[in-house]
């Protein structure tokens, strides 16, 4: 297929302002359009059309008056992206940030997300279904300069086909992602697991430093006033950066963060050594003269260094002479590393800071689990890579030690959605093994003496195949599990394997296979009212629609105890999930996302 040449007289820049350093524009070359389309910034009311001949339903921002069409010019001389797959968590940040940045910004998916409020609320033209309407404005000649595209989005797309057809370039994530940050300092923070909540304490603890820098992540951070992005002016550049479909190999960071090594993407790669093999082309990729913060404690994190070697005299590693390596963790052995972890009186975690052997400050988190530990350490090495030669270490401590306490936390990890008398009610985003140990682990820390009741969605059935037994011994730490049927995302059962076989499977406490979401809240209900004071605490895990149960359950357990009984009654309001299902959306009745 022959494409309209490219012409250099239309480009995308993306502003990079580079503190010390001459602005540079990245430029992407684009086909030259015909007509140009002038639009509010700020939705000031919403128009919803009724369904095209290809099903999709268009909603976007209506124009208010003359004036807004005026001074909307400046956006559209800036250029049009279009994100397909615009509800994920990773893509709606980016569109968000772009629209920041003085994008005109559309895009579709295949149903709303709670991400998409932000965006219609910020000006973008949102569509739901995928069409190559999607990607015409009013039977207007214009199309977009560029189209973005989620990783979980197949190539057989309707809007990327035309795209292509049409010479519009078409970017994957992982492209997109290495124009957007090539002119930052960029700290890229990786990891099997972790890396969500690393990343939001980084740039939370750096943006209440003073640091006007830009974030993206891949979950809701209620300390962010933009949800899931900062946008700032400086130089530095946090990235959650994941490994699945191997989209951080198109970054080029300046500081990587490994917070630890696992088989977790199984549908991706086929076994933990392919993982290895894809995280050392990462590490490739640090600038000369870079940084890596790696956790010590984690055997596979560390099997990434077995060509690393450490400088005599040094407590840094090299590595091929090419970037410093700093390792941190609970093990004395880490150049950072925490000594005498507690529980404090938030329910968090306190410790003692410690810098090669020597204790150098005392570390407060409202946050609870050894996990959490990990990632403020995580934080710690990377604030000190950052800032070293700029100012004395021990008041960069002091401010780090100073916004850790503050931080607390993300959404759908350990959040709190209601009490309803004896029982507290909880979320959180675990569906790998390690995640589930990790979370079961934290919740006998915030609560030593009462019951702890799991309620456990599996997530793909490649996972659960591959891991049903570490699933098995991971669940065995709670006093009563349910396992619901398994939410197949974007699979089919091949393997026959699922959540009758994993609940089968766990020995020790008792395990029940109920399949139905709407038939787990029932049966809660049900024996939580018959003991409403009983302490108890109920998890939902998953990264699926497991996260409907918490608030359905609150709400019948309200209902039926203000109902039937005149019992002492205390609730706390539920802050609705919002489950995110790496790269598929998952239509629920309520708002939506959040290591």
């Amino acid at each position: 297929m022959e494409f309209p040449a490219m012409s250099t007289s239309k480009r995308l820049h993306f502003p990079a302002n580079i503190i010390g350093k001459p602005k540079i524009d990245f430029q992407i070359f684009v086909r030259e359009s015909s007509a140009q389309c002038k639009r509010n910034r700020i939705a000031k009311s919403v128009q919803a059309s009724s369904k095209n001949n290809s099903g999709s339903i268009s909603i976007s921002p209506a124009f208010t008056d003359e004036s807004d069409r005026e001074s909307d010019g400046l956006r559209n001389e800036k250029g049009w992206i279009h994100f397909v797959g615009i509800g994920g968590c990773g893509l709606s940040a980016l569109a968000m940030l772009a629209l920041k940045q003085g994008y005109e910004v559309s895009g579709s998916d295949i149903v709303w997300s709670s991400f998409m409020d932000g965006l219609q609320e910020a000006g973008a033209f949102l569509h739901i279904g995928h069409s190559v309407t999607n990607l015409q404005r009013n039977g207007a000649p214009r199309l977009p300069d560029a189209i973005v595209v989620s990783s979980a989005i197949p190539q057989n797309n309707a809007e990327i086909l035309y795209a292509k057809s049409v010479g519009v370039p078409v970017y994957k994530r992982d492209q997109w992602l290495g124009k957007l940050t090539e002119g930052y300092n960029l700290v890229a923070v990786s990891g099997s697991h972790g890396k969500s909540t690393t990343a939001s304490m980084l740039a939370y603890v750096l943006d209440a430093m003073g640091d006007s820098l830009t974030a993206v992540v891949g979950a809701h951070v209620p300390q962010f006033s933009g949800g899931n992005i900062i946008f700032g002016d400086g130089r530095n550049f946090v990235l959650e950066a994941d490994e699945y479909d191997r989209c951080f190999l198109g970054l080029s960071p300046s500081i990587a963060v490994v917070t630890n090594l696992d088989w977790e993407h199984v549908d991706i790669f086929p076994n933990e050594e392919a993982v290895k093999a894809t995280f050392r082309k990462f590490l490739n990729r640090i600038r000369v003269g870079g940084h890596l913060i790696l956790c010590g404690d984690s055997q596979g994190a560390c099997s990434l260094l077995t060509d690393g070697k450490r400088a005599i005299g040094s407590d840094s590693w090299k590595c091929s002479d090419s970037y410093n390596i700093t390792t941190y963790g609970t093990a004395s052995s880490n150049e950072w590393h925490a000594s005498s972890i507690r529980p404090n009186l938030r329910g968090g975690s306190d410790y003692t800071l410690c810098h090669c052997g020597h204790p150098v400050a005392d570390i407060s988190l409202q946050i609870p689990g050894v996990h959490n530990v990990l990632n403020s350490l995580a934080v710690v090495a990377t604030v000190i890579a950052l800032f070293s030669d700029q100012c004395q270490i021990n008041n960069t401590i002091n401010l780090v030690r100073l916004h850790l306490n503050n931080f607390i936390g993300i959404s759908r990890r350990f959040e709190m959605i209601g009490t309803v008398c004896g029982c507290h009610i909880y979320d959180d985003y675990a569906h790998h093994p390690t995640e589930v140990s990790a979370v079961i682990q934290a919740a006998r820390q915030r609560f030593p003496v009462k019951s702890l009741l799991v309620v456990f969605q599996p997530h793909t059935y490649s996972r659960l195949t591959a891991l049903k037994d570490d699933f098995a011994n991971a669940l065995r730490d709670a006093d009563q599990v349910v396992v619901t049927e398994v939410y197949a995302a974007r699979e089919k059962d091949v393997e026959n394997v699922g959540g009758r076989e994993l609940a089968a499977t766990i020995i020790g406490p008792p395990s029940e296979y109920i399949p139905s979401l709407d038939d787990v809240v029932e049966k809660l209900a049900s024996q939580i009212c018959k003991n409403p004071h009983r302490e108890i605490v109920v998890f939902t895990l998953g990264a699926g629609n497991i996260t409907t149960v918490g608030p359905k359950l609150l709400y019948e357990l309200r209902r039926r105890l203000q109902v039937n009984s005149s019992l002492h009654l205390t609730v706390a309001e539920p802050n609705f999930p919002k489950p995110e299902v790496e790269g598929v959306l998952t239509p629920l009745t309520t708002s939506r996302k959040a290591i």
